[in-house]
Formats: structure tokens, C-alpha cells, sequence
């Protein structure tokens, strides 16, 4: 029993950085066209929204979003450091500025077009 035991731990523990590496590659998810969402928020291309957060997240995150009052909810980072621009219509690998003070962030165009579809803007 001890050998079950110690086996089944060192194989947990092995397992972790595989599984430390998919959770740090998977992104937002596109529950339906336009939409994209992490464990917390759901965005369209008007900004976050308390509505489709509540429906494909769950009551709990879509009250916690409520309860956050007014902001602006045109720009937002979701989980992974995806940061998504309503008003630039553009979702970034990150949020960060350059030194000329523009957003620096590469563009995702795979989730830009998720959120917005197709763009011009690349």
C-alpha cells in the first residue's frame, strides 16, 4: 500500500509543471460569437458585461462584477494577461505602455477577431 501510495504522489508531483503550463497557455474561451470569457468576466465589443458574465460564468462572478460599481468597461485584462480595447476595437498580448507612451503590447489577432471579427487594424 505504501509503494501505491508513494507512486501515486511522485506522479502527481511530476505532473504539476505539465499541467502549471497548460493553465498558463490557455486564454479566454468564445462561449459564442463575439463573446470571450475567463473564469471571471465575459466581454463583447462593447466592453465587460455583467449580463453575459453572469450567464456563461455564473451568478457568482456576475454579482461580484455588479458589485464593482462604475467603471470604465471598454478596456480589461482577462486572466493570462490578454488586455482587450473596446474603443481601439483591439485585443493586446498585454497592457504595458512603450516609452512614447502608446500600448506596446503585440496584438493578438485570434482574439481580436473572436471579440470584434474581422478587422483592419492589425
Amino acid at each position: 500500500m505504501m509503494i501505491k501510495i508513494g507512486s501515486l504522489l511522485a506522479v502527481g508531483i511530476l505532473s504539476l509543471p505539465a499541467y502549471a503550463a497548460y493553465a498558463a497557455t490557455t486564454g479566454p474561451h468564445s462561449p459564442v460569437a463575439g463573446v470571450l470569457c475567463d473564469k471571471y468576466i465575459c466581454a463583447d465589443e462593447h466592453g465587460l458585461s455583467v449580463a453575459l458574465t453572469t450567464k456563461y460564468v455564473g451568478k457568482k462572478q456576475g454579482d461580484k462584477l455588479a458589485a464593482a460599481g462604475q467603471f470604465d468597461t471598454t478596456a480589461f485584462t482577462f486572466q493570462g494577461g490578454l488586455f482587450c480595447d473596446t474603443t481601439e476595437r483591439l485585443c493586446r498580448d498585454d497592457r504595458y505602455f512603450g516609452p512614447d507612451g502608446k500600448r506596446s503590447g503585440k496584438v493578438n489577432t485570434h482574439y481580436t477577431a473572436l471579440l470584434f471579427g474581422k478587422t483592419d487594424k492589425s
